[in-house]
Formats: structure tokens, sequence, C-alpha cells
């Protein structure tokens, strides 16, 4: 396999090639450059001060035994650890912890599926990794995963002010179903907060928004309602300091742009648990923000992660990985 540019910022970039990693720091902005035969370009950087760093994961699916099902669909292979072996959502998210804690967040947030099936327990073995790590950093809402049997985690809305941003996370779940929404109530809540914002606002959310420039309106589409999209989309035209919606639920990275909205980043960011071994850092200057998409990079996870290259019959890297410009861009 060729090495792969995984991640670059405004002063970095890192080269995968298989489960060794070459990482370059000290990069001019918005400059060319190649390592390892690959080439890249550094992202802009936002003019001002830097003023704070926040952290997302999504689909970190404690409780997980089985990777690679999808319902209704044999595709295959099924991978699971040996016996003997951690559990795979342990060494992601685990992880994954140990290099967030490293950016001194200002913010952790999860976006949902926190759990595999929704039990208390495995809400419990979440709590215990990212809590016991962030404190009241910590911000966290329910996915589908989460409600399939009920209510186990927080729901939605939750306002996070952070330095020179606000952070709008909603509730997005339909209990005991896999599709998404965003009711009446939360519209409203985020209007009004915007409103009251006179700086960027990003908005989270567990499900991605359905396209109006989709072929095909359909009630059972897996993210959010066409409906609910569309309404969620006229607030955002509607006050444009509302800078980019952050999505997970779909394993995979995915930029959007919707036309009502201009150049606002309609964003999906792949799962903690599996490849690419996914989480996401905001950095917030006076003049922009950034996002960097990480690989989880710890050997353990690494192996994991490459052996999750497989699945869904070795398709699943053009699935989940997309491009640069869906991992790393200048948000506003």
């Amino acid at each position: 396999m060729a090495p792969e540019l995984t991640t670059v910022s405004e002063s970095t970039a890192v080269v995968f090639d298989g489960t060794a990693v070459h990482r370059y720091d000290d990069l001019a902005p918005d400059t060319e450059f190649e390592f390892e035969g690959v080439a890249g370009r550094t992202l802009p950087r936002p003019g001002g001060e830097l003023l704070c760093r926040f952290a997302t994961v999504n689909d970190v699916h404690f409780g997980e035994t089985e990777c690679g099902v999808i319902e209704g669909m044999d595709i295959g292979p099924i991978l699971s650890v040996a016996e003997g072996e951690p559990p795979y959502p342990e060494t992601m998210n685990n992880a994954a912890v140990d290099e967030i804690r490293a950016i001194d967040p200002a913010a952790v947030i999860a976006k949902g599926d926190l759990t595999a099936n929704g039990t208390p327990d495995e809400y419990e073995m979440f709590v215990a990794c990212y809590g016991k790590a962030f404190g009241d950093k910590l911000a966290h809402v329910r996915g589908n995963h989460d409600a399939y049997h009920g209510d186990i985690a927080p729901e939605g809305p939750t306002e996070i002010a952070l330095p020179g941003v606000t952070v709008a996370l909603l509730d997005t779940v339909i209990p005991r179903q896999t599709t998404g929404q965003v009711p009446a109530e939360q519209l409203t809540w985020l209007d009004d907060l915007a409103a009251r914002t006179d700086h960027p606002v990003l908005v989270l959310g567990h499900h991605h928004v359905w396209s109006p420039a989709s072929k095909k309106r359909e009630p059972t589409y897996f993210g959010i309602s066409p409906d609910d999209s569309d309404k969620l989309i006229e607030v955002f035209a509607r006050r444009p300091n509302l800078r980019g919606y952050f999505a997970g639920h779909t394993h995979r990275n995915r930029v959007r742009a919707m036309s009502a909205t201009g150049d606002v980043p309609w964003v999906e960011v792949s799962a903690t648990k599996d490849f690419p071994g996914a989480w996401a850092e905001y950095r917030v200057f006076e003049g922009g923000i950034l996002q960097v998409m990480h690989r989880i990079s710890s050997p353990d996870a690494l192996a994991w992660t490459e052996r999750t290259r497989e699945m869904f019959g070795g398709l699943y890297p053009q699935y989940s990985f997309g491009e640069m410009k869906d991992r790393c861009f200048v948000v506003c």
C-alpha cells in the first residue's frame, strides 16, 4: 500500500505508511510540500491569536464485539479481537483520550453512539473512559445506538460557550429508531441562540442532514429526515453566524455544501472505533476556525484499524476515509 497523507493543519503534516507514522511539524501555513513521496499543502492560518482548541469523537460503540455488521446485509468480513485481547472499543477510545489530552482541549464533545446496544453497563464504560479523563470539560449526547432500548445518555440540546466560539449540541435521536430528526423546539432554541450570539456558532449532532439536491426524498432516510433537514438548513440560511454542522453516524469523512447556505460546511466525521480511527480537533483563532482530523496512532489502535480496512469486501476505506478536503479544512 502506498503511503497516505492523512492529516494536515496550518503547521503539520502526518503521513501513514501502514502502521508507521511520519509526522512533520513547524511547516509554513498554506505551503506545498512533499514527504514520503506524497504531496500536499498545509492549511492557511486564520488571523489573530489561537483562542482555544476543542475535540470531538463519535461512534465510539462501547460494548461492541463484532465489527463490520450491517443488518440485512452479508458482505463481510466480520471482525473481532482474539480471546484474551482487550475489546477494540477500549483500545481505540483509550488511545483517543491520550491523544486528546495532549492538546489540552477546552472541551471534549462526544456526538452520539456512545454504546453498541444502549445498555447501562455500556454507558458506564463510556463515562469511565471519557468522564474520568475530562471531567466537566466533557459534553455528550445520545445517538441512535444509545436509544434502541430506552434513554441512557443525555438528551439535548446543550450550549457550550468557549473562547471565540459557541458550540450548539443538538439531540437528533428518535428513540428506538435508526433515523434522525430535529424537533421544532430545538430549531427554535438554535435560532434564538444564534440571534443572541455575535460570534461563530458551530452546530453538532449525531445524524447528518439530507441534501435538498438529492433526487430522492424518503421519509426513511437514515440521517435527519428530509422535512427536518429543510428546516435546519432554513435556520442556517437565516443566521449567518451558524458556521457549520458536524455529525457522526455515517462512519465516514465527508463535507457537503447546500445552495441555501453558501460556503457553510455540512460535515460528517468518521468513527473512532474502526478505520481510520478518528477524532477531530477544532482550532479556534480570532480570525477563523480549522477542522483537523486525526487518525489515532498508538500501535495497538493502528493494528486494529489496519485490520478493519478489510470490512465490506475491502471497500470500506473508499467509503470512510474521504479526501483531504473532507478531513482537514478551513471551517470559516
